[in-house]
């Protein structure tokens, strides 16, 4: 698909809307998309073991904390072990299973330390134990080895049948929250629906019917959704120089920055969760080999394992909401 990321170029709607819904990222975060569960993972991968802990940290309701716990036993990424009989209480360690996910964490941290607003909830820095240099996690090309973003991938569509059927059968969407400004900081800013309207856009989806096409949302829920993206940096609305009665919707360097979490997050998908091929399948131009991204270190640029990463603490502990 030459030109995906040029401006003007022209999506072809209904090929857009059947690869997205039947894309390993759009199932994933069905989910893992809520804005809870991602930061309950990101506790974990920075040791938090307790659900006090977790609740000091994020403010989270117990009830929710509860059922985020709950679901990540059940999909087999935490395991759940009692510390204490009376009361019974738990501890919650990621499995192996969990572990795979760290690029995907790593990315997350890479996004909020850049751009959230409560940067003092998380690790101050990371440490690369092989080399013992702080480091910012990077995003690489598994093939050949060299660094990788947005403009360096060509994206392909191949819609996978499967996925497609499941989608078309699956119970109308849980509950399309309209975003609401609300600072929710480690990663709660961005949950399923501004994914995916992020994505949308990075294929091309500049217009609002274009977006309320290919991802199946109703208009009025569609326009508090960009309305809040708008507002919180995430897209850029400018009027069309064309056409005056229409806007065009952008990205912003903040969103434009997510995509490295969103590659990641779809290739684990792919590979651990549903076992499936995704639709949308990126090409790194630099090598011509499909891509199958790999975070390095920014030091000595060696992959960067789970074991071989050490977490200088949060500045600071945020208060609880």
């Amino acid at each position: 698909m030459p030109g995906r990321f040029a401006p003007g170029f022209t999506p072809d709607l209904d090929s857009t809307r059947d690869a997205i819904a039947s894309s390993t990222l759009s199932h994933g975060l069905m989910v893992l998309g809520d804005r809870w569960t991602t930061a309950v993972l990101m506790g974990a991968f920075t040791g938090v073991r307790r659900f006090e802990d977790w609740q000091v940290q994020l403010g989270i309701p117990r009830s929710t904390l509860t059922d985020r716990l709950k679901k990540l036993v059940a999909l087999g990424l935490l395991r759940q072990t009692a510390y204490q009989q009376r009361p019974q209480r738990f501890a919650y360690r990621l499995t192996q299973e969990g572990l795979k996910l760290y690029d995907h964490v790593l990315m997350i941290w890479v996004w909020e330390k850049r751009w959230g607003s409560r940067k003092g909830a998380l690790p101050a820095k990371l440490t690369h134990r092989p080399c013992g240099h702080h480091f910012v996690p990077v995003l690489s090309c598994s093939a050949c080895g060299e660094k990788a973003g947005m403009n360096d991938l060509q994206l392909s569509f191949k819609v996978n049948q499967t996925l497609l059927e499941a989608a078309r059968n699956a119970p109308r969407s849980s509950r399309v929250a309209a975003y609401d400004g609300t600072d929710m900081g480690l990663g709660l800013r961005v949950d399923r629906w501004s994914l995916l309207i992020v994505n949308a856009v990075i294929l091309g989806c500049h217009y609002f019917d274009q977006i309320a096409h290919v991802l199946g949302i109703a208009s009025s829920v569609l326009s508090r959704r960009l309305s809040g993206m708008v507002e919180a940096g995430l897209l850029i609305c400018q009027q069309d120089l064309n056409d005056a009665r229409r806007n065009i919707y952008r990205l912003t360097p903040s969103s434009r920055d997510l995509f490295a979490y969103l590659v990641c997050f779809s290739t684990w998908a792919a590979r651990d969760y549903l076992r499936q091929p995704s639709s949308i399948r990126p090409i790194h131009k630099d090598c011509g080999r499909p891509f199958v991204p790999q975070v390095i270190c920014s030091a000595c640029s060696d992959p960067v394992k789970p074991w071989d990463v050490s977490f200088d603490p949060p500045a600071k502990t945020p208060a609880t909401a």
